[in-house]
């Protein structure tokens, strides 16, 4: 899933490039039926867009989570964490529930506008309904359907596979920074600026 993420990520991503570099030339006007094509296919789209604007929302409180533990972790009394934690996760579940309806509702008005012109530009009418095809084939919603399925199935071989591999060397990288982190003993111990 995470695969099929970031796939839809980059494409938006070389979407929107892709747009800012042609805005300069302006593009022939499309045949009707090439509009309607092109619309069809961002509306079949709906799900990688609502994914983007979910990411959008997601990976920066996924990164402020993550800062947040670690400084929890110098800063908080250990009977305190386990409660500052809680708020912390109230605080950034209260963030995405208010921001993601909003970006995820803009991601929808602005793709029409950004990428109905980029595939009516670089398709002709009959490759447009090519990808229709293909997007609304029973073998790719089938395949789409089983893409957990087969990320899970790969990475459980994969752990089973480099759990000896990787095992070690975690301990060895968790030990060293553990290690690292210890206060410094004796006369070159922080004195917490004084």
């Amino acid at each position: 899933m995470k695969r099929t993420a970031l796939k839809v990520g980059l494409l938006a991503a070389s979407l929107t490039l892709a747009l800012a570099a042609h805005a300069q030339t302006p593009a022939p006007a499309a045949s009707a039926a090439k509009k309607v094509l092109a619309a069809k296919i961002v509306k079949l789209q709906q799900p990688g867009i609502d994914l983007v604007a979910r990411q959008l929302v997601e990976q920066p409180v996924m990164q402020i989570l993550q800062q947040a533990n670690i400084v929890m972790q110098q800063r908080v009394a250990p009977d305190r964490r386990q409660a500052v934690a809680a708020d912390i996760q109230a605080d950034a579940r209260k963030y995405a529930e208010e921001l993601g309806p909003l970006v995820r509702d803009k991601a929808s008005k602005l793709a029409p506008g950004i990428l109905q012109p980029m595939l009516e530009e670089k398709f002709t009418e009959e490759e447009l309904k090519q990808i229709i095809a293909i997007i609304e084939s029973p073998v790719n919603r089938k395949y789409q359907a089983m893409g957990p399925e087969l990320q899970r199935a790969l990475g459980q071989k994969l752990v089973e596979e480099m759990k000896p591999a990787i095992e070690p060397r975690f301990k060895a990288l968790a030990q060293s920074v553990q290690g690292r982190l210890q206060p410094a003993t004796g006369a070159s111990a922080p004195t917490n600026g004084k």
